[in-house]
């Protein structure tokens, strides 16, 4: 062997070995045991970034086990290619979105290439693709057939200057994130699909999810939000009536001022008659759509002059219109109740309303005034009538059951999840398969039809969606009855695409998105891999696609995903200088600085800079790393060992130049090792025979569990006792095992060495057998003290008679020497442990 492992040519050598070989395709028709290992895939922005490849060599560290271990593997890779990166692309820099994603796309794949994962590039997909997108096209018109899919109309974030829907991400302190403009409220037709049908199912088949993190199950779980609550109308005072929805009936008697949202009935009626009212409303329509901008907004209200007559207590109460109340909430009206919610507290505060207590601690604290804010919490109703004293279940069940018997409200079961709202006025997306016809209305795009493919020649120079602005591609012929009609422009929200891209990696016929009987020998998912960010809104779809495609037939699993895993970010300090111009920060990049032990320095200049704090790598701070640098300079293999080191793959990894520097430190010393092995030699080492079965149980654990850093761990201390061993068959085979046990982490090191010793390729080499036996701890270490003091250790067989143990203990030179002829008083044994000479 060489002197020293030279990863920039071991590395390309190896990656093209295994290609050609086609170590890592799966095979369809295998009797093996299946394990189907999958990371989220990314979007193709041009460059992976740190957190990909910790991401991705968890994943590949698992998948290139399972298949030592005997598996058929499926470990897949594909692009989430649509968005609007790619069109802020075209808009910027006057490019195609295609050229630039499919550009992007070369660029990470030579880059994941180079750190050697395991992948299936065979079953490579891009959802930008015809051959991905008209598959899914002919999917929504199932779900649409199946009655899933409708189109209604609702409220969306309209940018006036750039002419199009915003996402509620783009909508930054009630503007347009690019434009700058004030957002607008405006109704329009959008298309749904009915997740809503599936929130009880969705909710219960949490439960299920064992292998799944339990705040991620939490975070659906709220998300979902099944509620029970009481349905009840006010009379108002204009002869009308109002419904609305409350989940704390308890505080009924709380009630200070009921509120309606800008869009509602009754807000349109008084804006007819009322043009302050109008004026109102036109200002409510200015801000985001979502939740949380509604909670974090001023809130602002207009007094309608009409009364709401509390069901139970007969006074009336101002109804207000509120900028806080969304009509796709409820009924579009709530019952306000400011001493127990924020919101209503502030709005109340705002408006000098009533914020009367009805839930304290005790009776006793009835009167107790507020402390600036409102009590959300539980307690005993005060102030409430029939309902004092009563715990909040108790008064909730009894104000639904007198609203029950008194004929003004009812008991009902509630859920936060809305329909998914996937219409997106933009191009760079799947078309949305539908064609407006005069005649015939909405009419599906027959499947021989699909795909329904994106014009290339497009313009990007005029704000909004370049397919409405299309001389030819929107104007078809009705496929119903012949006559001029036009396609649908919308596209669909990309959390589309990747809600069912696990199927096609699974399964990818020319003639249908999948075969269901390949579906049923891959799915559910083992082990899915990815960031925290996404466990709501892609894992939720992704359940909801999963089940609406079993509910209609075409796939028999409910749940995508058996195993999840989240993993932590990768975190580096930041390096600064405040601009005396303007007293903000400007941040460098690791690469310019000279790092000591306690300060940095910029090269540059030479002049000091601060270090801050070490957060998420992120491109604003310029604290990122440039993983083909990393690979470049000490190789793939230490990168991927400082990806599993040390930290817990479930929490944040800081980056430090010591720990990589230290990690290509530890390849150099294992190809040292290997150095070592002989596969003539003799003699038998008990001791390191157990130590190498031992280890080897454990790293299968610790790999199985995702426990990586135990698993680093393990094989550093087995490195060490095999270093101290003498040479011994024992120890050349305790070598070949680390070997074996490393190349699912550093697999081009093993394969360098496993050439070496002429074994063939370790990349499908069998994982190491254990005997049983030699994970029993026979032997231990016995401490021998006199007096209190260590003299001495002993390894002795484990169980030893307590006679035995003494008999050791005083035939022992150190022992001898320390007693100085002194008589032995006393002997204590603790069997396994130690022996106490007293004298």
């Amino acid at each position: 062997m060489t002197e020293r492992f030279d990863p920039a040519q071991a590395d390309t050598r190896w990656q093209a070995a295994w290609d050609e070989a086609q170590c890592f395709k799966a095979d369809d028709t295998s009797v093996k045991p299946r394990s189907y290992v999958l990371e989220m895939f990314p979007y193709p922005s041009g460059r992976i970034h740190i957190g990909h490849v910790r991401n991705y060599t968890m994943g590949d560290v698992l998948a290139r086990y399972k298949r030592m271990k005997g598996f058929e593997v499926l470990h897949p890779m594909g692009w989430d290619a649509f968005g609007m990166p790619a069109e802020n692309a075209a808009m910027e820099k006057g490019v195609h979105p295609g050229g630039w994603t499919r550009e992007n796309i070369a660029n990470m794949k030579a880059q994941l290439k180079r750190l050697g994962f395991a992948l299936d590039w065979s079953r490579e997909i891009a959802t930008c693709e015809p051959e991905y997108y008209g598959h899914e096209q002919a999917l929504f018109l199932d779900l649409y057939e199946a009655g899933l899919v409708y189109r209604r109309e609702s409220a969306v974030n309209w940018d006036p200057v750039d002419q199009t829907v915003l996402a509620n991400e783009q909508v930054i302190d009630g503007r347009g994130w690019r434009s700058g403009a004030l957002v607008e409220k405006r109704k329009l037709n959008q298309w749904f699909l009915k997740i809503t049908d599936f929130a009880e199912d969705l909710l219960e088949g949490l439960g299920a999810l064992e292998n799944w993190p339990e705040k991620v199950r939490t975070m659906q779980e709220n998300w979902i939000g099944k509620s029970q609550g009481l349905q009840f109308r006010f009379d108002l005072s204009n002869g009308e009536h109002l419904e609305v929805y409350t989940t704390r009936p308890d505080t009924i008697f709380g009630a200070s001022f009921v509120a309606v949202a800008a869009d509602h009935p009754i807000a349109q009626a008084v804006a007819m008659s009322n043009c302050d009212a109008a004026k109102f409303i036109d200002l409510c329509k200015q801000g985001g759509t979502t939740a949380a901008e509604v909670e974090t907004a001023e809130k602002l209200g207009f007094d309608t002059g009409i009364g709401a007559r509390h069901p139970i207590t007969g006074a009336y109460l101002p109804v207000f219109i509120a900028n806080f109340v969304l009509m796709d909430y409820g009924t579009g009206a709530i019952m306000a109740v400011p001493g127990h919610d924020q919101r209503d507290f502030d709005f109340a505060t705002k408006y000098g309303l009533p914020i009367p207590r009805v839930i304290a601690a005790s009776l006793e604290d009835a009167d107790k005034p507020f402390a600036g804010e409102a009590e959300a919490g539980d307690g005993v109703c005060v102030n409430s009538g029939f309902l004092d004293g009563m715990n909040v279940a108790e008064a909730k069940a009894a104000v639904i059951a007198r609203s029950e018997a008194e004929g003004w409200g009812e008991g009902k079961t509630v859920w936060r999840l809305r329909d998914w709202g996937v219409s997106r006025q933009r191009y760079w997306g799947t078309p949305i398969p539908f064609i407006h016809c005069e005649v015939c209305g909405v009419v599906p795009v027959p499947k021989k039809h699909l795909p329904v493919t994106l014009p290339e020649d497009v313009d990007f120079s005029t704000p909004g969606n370049p397919l409405v602005r299309h001389p030819t591609w929107k104007h078809v012929d009705c496929p119903q009855c012949g006559k001029p009609a036009r396609r649908e422009t919308d596209t669909l929200d990309t959390f589309v695409d990747s809600s069912w891209y696990f199927l096609r990696f699974a399964s990818q016929p020319d003639d249908r998105p999948f075969d269901p009987a390949q579906i049923a020998q891959w799915l559910p998912v083992e082990q899915y891999i990815g960031g925290i960010e996404h466990a709501i809104l892609h894992l939720l779809y992704a359940r909801f696609w999963t089940r609406a495609l079993a509910r209609i037939g075409k796939i028999e699993v409910k749940e995508p995903f058996a195993s999840l895993f989240t993993q932590g970010m990768v975190t580096h300090e930041t390096y600064f200088r405040i601009d005396d111009g303007n007293g903000q920060p400007v941040f460098f990049s690791p690469g310019e600085i000279e790092r000591g032990a306690e300060s940095a320095i910029l090269a540059a200049d030479g002049a000091p800079v601060e270090i801050g704090r070490v957060i998420k790598m992120s491109k604003s701070k310029k604290n990122v790393v440039d993983p083909d640098e990393i690979v470049a300079t000490y190789g793939a293999d230490a990168i991927r060992w400082f990806m599993l080191s040390d930290s817990p793959p479930e929490r944040d990894l800081p980056w430090s130049e010591a720990g990589i520097e230290g990690c290509a430190r530890f390849v150099q010393r294992l190809w040292r090792l290997f150095g070592q092995y002989d596969a003539a030699a003799q003699g038998e080492d008990k001791a390191v025979d157990r130590k190498t079965h031992q280890t080897v149980a454990a790293v299968a654990d610790d790999i199985e569990a995702l426990g990586f850093n135990k698993a680093v761990a393990r094989i550093y201390e087995l490195t060490g006792v095999i270093e101290k061993a003498p040479p011994s068959a024992s120890r050349s085979a305790a070598i070949r095992t680390v070997l074996l046990l490393i190349s699912p982490m550093m697999p081009h090191l093993a394969e360098e060495a496993y050439a070496v010793f002429g074994q063939g390729l370790v990349a499908t080499a069998a994982w190491p057998e254990v005997d049983p036996a030699l994970l029993v701890e026979d032997e231990v270490t016995i401490a021998i003290q006199v007096k209190g003091k260590l003299r001495d250790t002993l390894t002795v067989a484990k169980g030893m008679a307590r006679d035995e143990l003494e008999a050791l203990a005083l035939a022992s030179e150190k022992v001898q020497r320390a007693l100085d002829g002194a008589e032995v008083r006393k002997v204590i044994v603790v069997p396994d442990r130690l022996v106490n000479l007293v004298a």
